[in-house]
């Protein structure tokens, strides 16, 4: 499909809204998309492997390729802008970008702003990154010490009432990972996901990732709230299904050099073409 556009599936997409949506679905950014043939993508350009910079200063990484396969079949340029977890909704919803893939965790709270389209892409869980010389073994090791976290970040609330900690929270991962090699905090806390790829980079052979994964937490990607269950919306949902179906997911993984996932595995086994050999 070179141009969703001009096919004839955008068609078929358009005569299947339902009546209760059909008034009111004006499809804004998906005409603008159209209109100026460019998709403006939200991503990370901090959270390796998921967006980040490379020595040219060019966002790479899953979510990156994710959103280049996006434009790719619609059939328009693409355009990554780098977005935060303190700002990458109002980017979506002050028309800076048209579509967010920013490693989000799907909460409700998120789904009354922007229009978070299933079925989700991927899923982690909460834990900690710690030297390896303090040899913590529980989460309850963590109160009334500092623990250094993102801004906007679910789980920091969690983690500081749940276990008492005294959590610093950072604009960006450099910042807050740095202040974990300067010894600012005991602990840094993120997505487990994203931790075992930084274990795995050989940049933190004196850190370890010690405790039991809490919140397991699927990702959303988001298009504008207005457009979730217009065409916009149900075109992503689509691609997330191919995602998964296809195994592209699963291979987008191994390219990145994350930990496989039972999430995806799941995924795929549930999505899979019960016909196909």
């Amino acid at each position: 499909m070179n141009n969703v556009f001009g096919s004839a599936a955008i068609v078929a997409i358009l005569l299947s809204s339902t009546a209760a949506f059909a008034g009111e679905c004006t499809n804004t950014t998906w005409k603008k998309i159209e209109e100026r043939g460019v998709i403006v993508v939200g991503v990370k350009a901090d959270t390796r492997p998921w967006g980040y910079r490379d020595q040219n200063g060019n966002i790479i990484g899953m979510e990156a390729d994710l959103a280049q396969q996006v434009a790719d079949t619609i059939g328009v340029k693409l355009e990554l802008v780098a977005v935060e977890s303190s700002n990458r909704m109002q980017f979506l919803e002050g028309g800076r970008i048209d579509l967010m893939i920013a490693t989000m965790s799907d909460r409700g709270d998120r789904r009354a702003i922007v229009g978070v389209v299933g079925p989700n892409y991927y899923s982690s869980g909460t834990n900690v990154m710690t030297p390896k010389a303090l040899g913590v073994k529980d989460w309850s090791e963590l109160k009334g010490r500092p623990v250094c976290g993102k801004q906007g970040a679910f789980y920091n609330q969690i983690v500081e009432e749940r276990y008492g900690a005294q959590i610093i929270a950072f604009g960006s991962n450099a910042e807050a990972l740095q202040a974990l090699r300067d010894k600012k905090c005991v602990a840094w806390v993120y997505d487990d996901s994203s931790i075992a790829a930084d274990l795995a980079s050989g940049q933190y052979d004196d850190f370890e990732m010690p405790l039991v994964s809490e919140d397991n937490n699927p990702w959303a990607l988001a298009v504008p709230i207005g457009e979730r269950d217009c065409v916009f919306g149900r075109f992503m949902s689509g691609m997330q299904f191919n995602w998964h179906q296809s195994g592209e997911l699963i291979a987008l993984e191994e390219k990145w050099g994350i930990q496989a996932t039972a999430y995806l595995r799941e995924q795929n086994e549930r999505f899979a073409d019960w016909l196909a050999d």
